[in-house]
């Protein structure tokens, strides 16, 4: 079978094939890179044409990560995605699902490890990069501590996945005035790939960065 081996040609085709297909006019650049970066990791140009953008999350991350700031995922496989070698301040990676006081607080409270999970976030919030691609109940309940005074992040990635909740958790945070910059796929459509693309995004040009 004739088939392409070298992986940079395989890198360098996609994201030639992307910049053809995807529109991505009246992008900032930045949020261009995140377009980009969330089309290469599901396959879906229409994925990233549909996504919604608000106060210019790719700029606002981008001045987190080079400030120090953590990136705070819910969900382990949004964490192991994010290309730590590239970030520019080793900054740290925070993903609370499994820690213990999650379990309490989860059965304290009679509600999901993943909305546990944010409560643990305390004031790490502050001028974070918030990474979800997993749990709609996650994003409802960071909506939910930002009503309630909590510390605004930089930039939130919102891509909650699935059936229950992540149709209207994504239309919460559309609808919201957090003053918080986002991202978001509407629909039921997302997954940890989408946002720990979205973060890698955050580290500069996709096209000049490889794998």
């Amino acid at each position: 079978m004739d088939w392409i081996r070298d992986p940079a040609e395989i890198y360098r085709r996609s994201f030639a094939i992307l910049r053809d297909e995807l529109n991505l006019a009246g992008l900032a650049p930045a949020d261009g890179d995140i377009a980009l970066r969330v089309a290469h990791a599901c396959g879906m140009v229409d994925a990233a044409a549909a996504l919604v953008f608000a106060g210019g999350p790719g700029v606002a991350g981008r001045a987190a990560l080079a400030q120090g700031r953590p990136i705070l995922c819910d969900a382990a496989m949004v964490a192991s995605g994010v290309l730590r070698a590239r970030l520019p301040a080793g900054n740290a990676v925070v993903c609370t699902i499994d820690a213990p006081d999650t379990h309490a607080r989860a059965a304290m409270l009679a509600t999901t490890r993943a909305a546990a999970a944010v409560d643990l976030w305390g004031e790490s919030l502050a001028g974070a990069v918030v990474a979800i691609g997993n749990a709609p109940t996650a994003l409802f309940r960071l909506l939910e501590r930002l009503a309630e005074g909590a510390p605004k992040p930089a930039a939130i990635l919102a891509f909650p996945v699935g059936f229950v909740g992540a149709l209207e958790s994504k239309a919460a945070l559309i609808g919201a005035e957090i003053g918080v910059p986002f991202v978001t796929l509407p629909g039921r459509r997302g997954g940890s790939a989408m946002a720990a693309a979205a973060v890698n995004a955050l580290m500069g040009n996709p096209e000049e960065a490889g794998r």
